[in-house]
């Protein structure tokens, strides 16, 4: 009875990896966890062949979550509608939940007969039965035999959460390295009370502003998370999985999670872990670490908040990125709107990246477009208005506040309005920066300060110095990409970080 619960509550099957040897024992194999043979050179995939029972139900379950999802999307518009034409009274609403309630029943029942079909495949009783086993104990070997198959994420393994201690100096009571929340809680204005008549006049706010976020804002804001557009590119999606399993040997890891929520794959070695044997582990954002060989998150929060968690990070290279959520939600966004969605923002879906990015210590590459149309806020042209420009800011102003004086933070921003490499360069040397100087500079105080940031240096230096190495740091900080915001990025535009 617990194997056929497990069948019906278990995630869907898509495919199987196996070695092409072991077709023929797959009928003679046990079902045990230890029966799985792992990928190899030799290994093939092939789709999961579901029953008829199966097939059928899933069919419908799929329709219903279609409608589902078509209803959830368009609800505030739909709750609008049905509040003006006078259908949320109560005589309305009532055999409403009667319908609802049957039809809930109906799927339910959908859903058990579902589970029957998976509970007589044996390649299914299989599966389940090695992901149960991998969530009681998350062994390697239990990782690599549940590495032969491909399957919703959602159900994979959590492998580290964002409460875990990020060091073994955190875990023996040290100083904690999370000092940034995800989600920040709205501060309040000078002179104003958390009495409890404050928060009943934000009550209808803060309700408008989770439905918003929880049912447009997200979608708007990944677009991957809309669940019609995941069944639209489905089949793309596996096939792209599949050639990565067989390049990174079938080892996938879920690196985070975040309020019970998935992060994405970390891509990691035979041994199990995250950082291969004679390789530093680096993170990048959209999802360019196959270069590397290493980790990789795929957006910008992501990385930022595990370098900031994890101080075994070694480097980290954010490409077409930004230093806060709200700049942006505000140019796709009526002005009318301007503190719903703030607030929403805020409360729901904060960004906070250049915050985060400044609790590293680390090494950073900032890799600008310089024809980015999704993170500007005025048009692609515009380079000033590209959010970039602050996320370098922010973080030079954190680690070297001195030298990112009025002089220092004037300078740099010139540097940032060069429209091309000629530009730049005429303006680097205009200031007549010694790069030699500015290393001596640097080591000198790295050898007497020590290297954690902030950094006091440039505060008796002259305002020509200041400039100089502002220049200098920015452009070690910061490479331009003349290119669109999802354009490929050439392998020779990747390379580690500057550091001293």
């Amino acid at each position: 009875m617990a194997k056929l619960l497990s069948c019906v509550l278990g995630p869907r099957l898509y495919k199987i990896y196996r070695e092409r040897d072991s077709e023929r024992a797959q009928s003679s194999v046990p079902e045990t966890p230890t029966s799985v043979t792992s990928p190899s050179s030799s290994s093939w995939d092939t789709y999961y062949q579901p029953r008829a029972l199966e097939k059928h139900a899933d069919s419908i379950l799929a329709l219903a979550s279609v409608f589902w999802s078509i209803s959830y999307y368009s609800s505030p518009f739909a709750f609008f509608y049905l509040y003006r034409k006078g259908y949320l009274g109560l005589s309305k609403v009532v055999p409403f939940s009667h319908y609802a309630g049957t039809l809930l029943l109906l799927l339910a029942g959908v859903a058990c007969l579902r589970g029957i079909g998976r509970w007589t495949n044996p390649q299914y009783r299989q599966f389940i039965t090695i992901l149960e086993a991998t969530h009681r104990n998350q062994s390697a070997e239990n990782k690599r035999q549940l590495a032969n198959y491909n399957f919703d994420f959602r159900s994979w393994p959590v492998d580290f959460h964002w409460e875990e201690p990020s060091s073994r100096k955190e875990s023996r009571g040290g100083p904690s390295r999370r000092g940034v929340a995800l989600l920040r809680p709205e501060p309040l204005h000078r002179g104003t009370a958390d009495t409890l008549l404050n928060r009943v006049k934000k009550l209808p706010c803060q309700v408008t502003s989770y439905l918003v976020a929880h049912t447009l804002g997200r979608r708007m804001l990944y677009p991957g998370s809309v669940y019609l557009l995941q069944k639209a590119l489905m089949p793309v999606l596996l096939q792209g999985q599949a050639r990565l399993v067989e390049e990174c040997n079938g080892r996938r890891a879920k690196l985070l999670a975040c309020d019970g929520n998935e992060i994405d794959t970390m891509f990691v070695d035979r041994r199990g872990t995250a950082e291969p044997q004679g390789q530093k582990l680096v993170i990048c954002c959209e999802g360019n670490a196959g270069f590397y060989e290493v980790g990789c998150v795929s957006t910008p929060l992501e990385a930022t908040w595990a370098a900031m968690s994890y101080p075994d990070v070694s480097a980290v290279i954010l490409d077409a990125s930004f230093d806060d959520l709200v700049p942006l939600a505000l140019k796709v966004m009526p002005d009318s709107w301007r503190g719903l969605v703030t607030r929403t923002v805020r409360q729901h879906l904060n960004l906070n990246n250049a915050e985060q990015l400044c609790r590293y210590q680390g090494p950073v590459l900032l890799i600008r477009r310089t024809k980015d149309e999704i993170i500007t806020t005025t048009v692609p042209e515009d380079i000033m208005s590209n959010r970039g420009n602050d996320l370098l800011l922010k973080l030079l102003q954190h680690r070297y506040p001195r030298v990112m004086a009025e002089e220092g933070l004037q300078v740099v921003r010139q540097w940032l309005e060069a429209s091309s490499q000629l530009e730049e360069a005429s303006i680097y040397s205009r200031w007549e920066v010694e790069e030699d100087w500015c290393l001596s500079v640097l080591r000198s105080y790295q050898a007497e300060h020590g290297p954690d940031f902030p950094w006091s240096v440039g505060e008796d230096m002259s305002a020509d110095g200041r400039r100089q190495l502002a220049l200098f740091l920015a452009r070690k900080h910061l490479h331009n990409f003349e290119a669109t915001h999802c354009s490929p990025l050439p392998a020779q535009n990747f390379q580690m970080p500057w550091h001293l």
